[in-house]
């Protein structure tokens, strides 16, 4: 029996309750309730039960009745449902299920014959989400913020995508601005070897793009008037290192479906539609010369000048012209997501979506992501080989590799500032939480293996056999992942997948290493096979599925062997 079987039972008992109530007092108020009314939970404590409800003590002022007497009433009824062995009340209105073994392991099968569609939900059945993340200045090789978000946005667009949304994946291109100034600058300095602009950028991957725009550039790039080389060190350049960027993101397991230039917002018209649309609906003022946003009227602590005294835009601009535009392209939800230093940019972005007539929060989503630090031998990392004054995605990678970093990254709230340690996702052990993870996979894979040798089949499934007590627990760990995907989906936190796979990891190594022999799916010595033994692969090749799921909306690999 699955939640979903069992919240639907529930919701045909809460209703005839009700409706029994209502007859006796017309003064009662009619309730049209659907399954959010009647949830389910796991128990903290597995020996109160499988699942636990208070939909007793939700209801009961509604229906005008004391908690406990309602939760009595409704467990009564409750312990009639087909694969409930008992319902049970507990404290103050608590209704605690017990399943029958054979309900309670039904469950493996499920699982098995769905397969990779385990798990998957539609909260967000057909919602159209723009999802952009990255978008780091091509100035320089991704910084691990930059790796942060592009391990975190990826598993966040497969998760959004497992609840039924339809996700594009876009990269905004910093393309206009003084960034690229600089940068072309620092290019150009490298060539003519000359120290580093003070304002610049260092590091050797400066020489290397700055030969690189050498050997691309067709002509006399010496002959060339100071101000013409710049301008080829800018336009070359920065195609060189947006190349190289989209390039290891690619290597990272991140791809983008839009790569979108900042620079065509102002050569498209797109942020004078915008200022236009604005001023039609009474946001927009003159004052010193300049054009201004009216952010105040909705919550900023100042109003915003969008166009310059001098007739230059500002950089609020480019975002007014962006969100239209993403708005046009017809996305219902637009989630970005920034680091810790853009903290301070939400409310005048939020007034913006509320001066369009839109909502904040919902419409514009804005994800805020800490820092993140490398540690090695119980120091900090604080320079890269290449980059010189950052640490990069490559960097990492190159230490642990794409599937720990990728893990590593987003396992933990982006609420809190991570650390990662690069001696311990080196270690091939339990400490090593991907390895640990990946791990139990490879287990279920050499058993399923092994069992084919020794005969043990799917030809039998006899759920009602799995009666040990850590086969419950694996089973109850099973059940929770589509719970933990639709509310990593509505959360936006893909770390709790993360979390959720280390448990039932835990669960299945718990059940797999049971010292007396008594939870084996592969027949002992002489011993026959029997439809126990098929029964148990059945539950480890489930395990074995959902781990593999999991793994696989955060973008890591589920190897079969280790």
């Amino acid at each position: 029996m699955t939640p979903a079987d069992l919240s639907a039972a529930l919701l045909d008992i809460v209703t005839t309750v009700v409706e029994q109530r209502r007859a006796a007092d017309a003064e009662l108020p009619e309730l049209a309730l659907t399954v959010d009314d009647v949830p389910l939970e796991r128990p903290k404590n597995r020996d109160h039960g499988d699942w636990a409800s208070n939909v007793a003590m939700r209801l009961a002022k509604k229906v005008g009745a004391n908690p406990r007497e309602l939760a009595e009433q409704i467990a009564a009824a409750a312990a009639g449902i087909d694969g409930v062995a008992s319902a049970e009340v507990a404290g103050p209105g608590f209704i605690n299920f017990r399943l029958e073994a054979a309900a309670a392991g039904q469950l493996a099968k499920t699982i098995v014959e769905a397969g990779d569609a385990y798990g998957r939900g539609d909260i967000y059945d057909g919602l159209s989400v723009n999802l952009e993340f990255v978008s780091a200045n091509p100035t320089g090789p991704v910084h691990m913020g930059g790796a942060r978000w592009a391990a975190v946005g990826d598993s966040l667009a497969r998760i959004l995508q497992a609840e039924g949304a339809d996700v594009t994946r876009e990269y905004y291109f910093n393309d206009h601005g003084s960034q690229i100034d600089r940068f072309a600058r620092s290019l150009l300095a490298a060539y003519l070897g000359e120290p580093t602009p003070e304002d610049g950028y260092g590091g050797g991957y400066i020489g290397e793009i700055a030969d690189r725009v050498v050997e691309r550039y067709d002509g006399d790039l010496a002959s060339l008037p100071r101000e013409q080389q710049q301008e080829v060190f800018r336009s070359i350049g920065t195609e060189l290192m947006f190349q190289e960027i989209k390039e290891r993101l690619h290597a990272f397991g991140v791809d983008f479906d839009v790569y979108f230039h900042e620079d065509s917002l102002h050569a498209s018209g797109a942020v004078e539609r915008a200022i236009q649309r604005l001023d039609e609906q009474g946001h927009i003022f003159d004052a010193d010369g300049a054009i201004w946003l009216r952010t105040t009227a909705f919550g900023d602590d100042r109003d915003r000048v969008i166009i310059r005294s001098n007739g230059e835009p500002a950089y609020i601009s480019g975002d007014l012209g962006y969100y239209l535009d993403k708005r046009e392209r017809g996305f219902e939800q637009n989630i970005i997501m920034l680091g810790a230093d853009h903290h301070g940019y939400i409310g005048r972005m939020m007034a913006m979506v509320e001066a369009f007539g839109d909502v904040p929060n919902v419409n514009l989503q804005i994800l805020i992501g800490q820092m993140v630090n490398l540690v090695k031998d119980g120091e900090p990392v604080r320079m890269s080989k290449r980059a010189g004054t950052i640490v990069t995605l490559d960097d990492l990678v190159d230490a642990v590799g794409v599937d720990a970093a990728r893990y590593a990254l987003v396992r933990s709230s982006t609420d809190s500032q991570l650390d990662i340690d690069l001696d311990l996702l080196t270690k091939r052990s339990n400490e090593n939480p991907v390895y640990y993870v990946q791990y139990a996979h490879a287990r279920t894979r050499s058993v399923a293996a092994n069992a084919e040798k020794a005969g043990v089949d799917h030809s039998v499934f006899a759920p009602e056999l799995l009666t040990h007590e850590t086969e419950s627990a694996l089973l109850g760990g099973l059940q929770e992942f589509p719970r933990v995907v639709a509310q990593a989906a509505e959360l936006r936190e893909p770390h709790r997948v993360a979390r959720y796979i280390e448990e039932l990891a835990g669960l299945y190594h718990a059940w797999y290493a049971v010292r007396d022999g008594s939870t084996r799916v592969l027949p002992h010595g002489d011993e026959p096979v029997t439809d126990l033994h098929r029964t148990r692969l059945w539950l480890n090749d489930a395990t074995g599925q959902v781990i593999r799921n999991g793994l696989g909306l955060l973008g890591v690999s589920a190897p079969d062997r280790m």
